[in-house]
């Protein structure tokens, strides 16, 4: 497998939309939706067709509001060839809001004093970041954390459909991919640049075992699934599979090439920067406790939110965006800002966000994008910007007292 340069933007912006070829005849379902606030409703049902129209075979959605209540919706096909309808309950690779889960553990053990987030790399990991100019003594978990190491990542990627034939069920170690990353020298000495870095969560991953003498799924595990109750989220396992029910994805891996079905496969990041399995109901819950202050103290959700300016390239797709620990923050519309991470893995693109209490959430998973450019990328984003968006403002604007929000 090789790498390719656009790997580190595709683990959080569409990252399957950047090695495939939009298509404009893409079998579309009618869009559904369950019960729900009309309003909330067809906001939601409008702006999923939309990213159909943009080049998503399916997309599933869902908004929980302030009293637990869920809204989703569904536009375009589960499977090309069937037609088989999107399932509003299917489970997806989340890819990089794997992130915020290890994140959320690093700050509680902050918060139990079992380590600080201004220890260094190589408190923790001696020796493991070094050489060519990379220097764990200079390096610190809030950096890490917040993607300002200046470590250059160096990932393993699929670059043609006999390339994924042959390594979809190939895995890499932590230690394997930090190697990778430790042939380049750093892009800039940390703390004085932002750049997005999936090693810099590999090396947290490590962290959390070697802290705790457990995997960072099973911390995970441990102290966020199991409290929440999300019986449908697990971390990386030795199967390519996904738990049904679940979309079928795709990709094309070059202009005129056919769609290829990815939807099985182990993924090459399995190590803490991605690698997890969820619904979007699970998810909503889980970033509905985050934010709300169930998983962490109030100290340690400030130091959550701590942020820093993204980079001019993430800013393109991202406007307004801020990075904190594991999450970013991005402007709403009806104002103030909203807190999530995006994620996407070969076929399948994540978003999450939620209003700064927790109080409403909205995920959405998208499979099988289709794009050529970055013009078609930004399509695709816009569209997905704008669900979220209107998703977090119609519900905080339908609070007591209030009236729902008309869709714009």
């Amino acid at each position: 497998m090789t790498h390719t340069p656009t790997r580190t933007r595709r683990a959080l912006v569409l990252a399957a939309a950047l090695a495939a070829t939009l298509s404009t005849a893409l079998p579309s379902g009618p869009a559904t939706a369950r019960p729900g606030p009309p309003d909330v409703r067809e906001l939601l049902r409008r702006d999923a067709g939309a990213l159909v129209a943009a080049g998503a075979t399916g997309v599933q959605a869902r908004l929980v509001t302030a009293g637990g209540t869920g809204t989703t919706a569904t536009a375009g096909v589960a499977d090309r060839a069937t037609g088989r309808p999107v399932p509003d309950t299917g489970h997806f690779r989340i890819a990089s809001v794997t992130k915020t889960f290890l994140a959320t553990v690093i700050l509680q053990l902050a918060a139990e004093h079992r380590l600080s987030l201004d220890d260094t790399a190589e408190r923790w990991l001696p020796g493991t970041v070094s050489g060519n100019g990379n220097d764990g003594r200079a390096i610190t978990l809030r950096q890490l954390l917040t993607h300002t190491a200046g470590l250059h990542d160096d990932y393993p990627d699929y670059v043609s459909a006999a390339d994924y034939r042959e390594h979809r069920l190939d895995r890499y170690t932590a230690e394997e991919t930090v190697a990778r990353a430790m042939r380049h020298g750093p892009d800039f000495a940390p703390g004085t640049r932002w750049a997005y870095s999936n090693t810099g969560y590999v090396l947290l991953g490590m962290v959390v075992r070697r802290v705790t003498g457990n995997s960072w799924p099973q911390e995970v595990e441990r102290r966020i699934v199991r409290p929440l109750g999300l019986r449908h989220t697990t971390g990386p396992g030795p199967s390519p599979a996904l738990p049904r029910p679940h979309a079928t994805t795709y990709q094309r891996f070059a202009p005129g090439e056919p769609l290829v079905d990815v939807t099985e496969q182990i993924g090459s990041g399995t190590n803490g920067e991605a690698g997890m399995i969820s619904t979007t109901a699970d998810l909503a819950r889980f970033l509905r406790a985050v934010l709300g202050g169930r998983l962490l103290p109030p100290a340690h959700l400030a130091l959550m939110k701590e942020t820093v300016p993204v980079g001019p390239e993430f800013e393109r797709f991202m406007p307004g965006a801020r990075d904190g620990l594991g999450i970013f923050a991005r402007p709403l519309s009806c104002g103030g800002a909203y807190w999530g991470h995006e994620g996407g893995d070969a076929g399948w693109i994540t978003a999450t966000g939620a209003t700064e209490d927790g109080r409403h959430a909205v995920i959405v998973s998208l499979s099988g994008v289709l794009a050529a450019s970055d013009d078609d990328v930004l399509r695709v984003e816009g569209a997905l910007n704008r669900l979220v968006d209107d998703a977090l403002c119609a519900a905080r604007d339908a609070g007591p007292g209030s009236a729902p929000r008309p869709g714009r």
